[in-house]
């Protein structure tokens, strides 16, 4: 019989997404180690009743209104996404909701105390001088989930002193070494195939574009306190080394392991122990060389340039860049944008925008709807 009070409690926010069914992949892994009591989901109705009847939750949240009511036991509750997220019940929180709207269950989980395990890291993009400043008012740490991040925060465990740099590595994405015009007529289908990972569409799409490394570089601005100047990018096209940390004394931590979301997610559950997993493909130094690296050359990537330059900007500059990409992505993926005409859009709502260079969290999202609807009116 399990001991509640050993147990560890989570909620899974976005559970029916990559990182979500990642994380209950976590949790079948160790049934004596996590009691599922909270799951919410956008649309996908029939999977969350799945995933009820094998975890038992005592709550679950439903983002978008659905065409029918999801057949759930009597003693699982229907509540609002933010209360979910800071019940008194969980003992977790795993942000694995996509974009904007993870911004308001974070904030709330934050504001109950309840450590967050991160993988949306447009959240820290949005608002990552206001989330860090909640949290550490309210005492609820942020554990990065995702890998880039998560390899930054495994290098500096134990280590007191001040790091010099963080080297953050980049796949380069399913277009790596292509030119520009080489790009004009990719599809959708064409820019999912990452090289390298299995993850969800947006994320995939823009690390096709490489905004998802610029946002990589904006979220370890605040989750680590460090300044633009000493976070670097470096192109590695096997995605077996995460990121580095250098040391004033010139040493060089990494964090290697295959690309399997499900480590990472693992890390941040566990935490601050770490356990073995039969289920997780071991790291082979042999079968994984070589190990090869490329310079992140200015110009090679240009959304990657305009994303960063933007998020540098700070205000509600970044939050702007972030809207205007959901939306581009999104109908990208819908095939009613070229991919080369992501960049563009981005680069039209983010000209229109007046800054507010110190915003609250209600200025954040009123700015969040802003470029969501100039988006759309240019491509209109």
């Amino acid at each position: 019989m399990e001991d509640e009070y050993t147990v560890k409690r989570l909620t899974v926010l976005g559970s029916t997404g990559s990182i979500g069914q990642q994380t209950l992949d976590v949790v079948r892994a160790f049934p004596d180690e996590f009691r599922v009591v909270g799951l919410s989901t956008n649309t996908n109705i029939e999977l969350l009743e799945q995933q009820v009847q094998e975890f038992r939750p005592q709550m679950v949240s439903l983002r978008e209104p659905s065409s029918r009511t999801p057949k759930l036991p009597a003693d699982c509750q229907v509540i609002p996404l933010d209360m979910v997220a800071a019940h008194p019940e969980t003992d977790l929180v795993v942000m694995a909701i996509v974009g904007h709207a993870g911004l308001s269950p974070t904030m709330q989980a934050i504001r109950a105390g309840k450590p967050i395990a991160l993988a949306n890291k447009e959240v820290m993009v949005m608002a990552g001088a206001l989330i860090q400043e909640a949290s550490n008012w309210w005492g609820s740490p942020i554990l990065p989930l995702d890998s880039e991040p998560s390899a930054i925060w495994q290098c500096l465990r134990g280590e007191e002193q001040e790091f010099s740099r963080i080297i953050i590595t980049a796949s380069g994405g399913a277009f790596r070494g292509k030119a520009q015009e080489e790009l004009e007529t990719v599809t959708p289908a064409q820019a999912l195939r990452h090289p390298t990972w299995d993850m969800g569409k947006k994320i995939t799409i823009d690390s096709a574009t490489l905004i998802n490394k610029a946002f990589e570089v904006i979220e370890a601005h605040w989750l680590f306190n460090v300044e633009w100047d000493r976070i670097e990018v470096v192109i590695h096209p096997q995605s077996i080394i995460h990121s580095m940390v250098e040391f004033k004394d010139g040493s060089v931590k990494a964090q290697l392991s295959p690309p399997d979301m499900r480590l990472p997610i693992q890390y941040a559950l566990f935490y601050p122990d770490r356990h073995s997993n039969e289920s997780l493909v071991s790291f082979d130094p042999v079968a994984s060389s070589p190990l090869t690296f490329e310079p992140m050359e200015p110009g090679q990537y240009p959304s990657f340039d305009f994303v960063l330059s933007v998020g540098q900007r700070g205000g509600t500059w970044p939050t702007v860049v972030a809207a205007a990409d959901e939306i581009a992505v999104d109908l990208f993926l819908q095939g009613q944008l070229r991919f080369l005409e992501i960049q563009q859009i981005l680069r039209s709502v983010v000209d229109r925008h007046e800054p507010i260079m110190t915003p609250s969290l209600e200025q954040i999202i009123a700015t969040d709807a802003w470029a969501r609807e100039m988006t759309m009116n240019i491509l209109r």
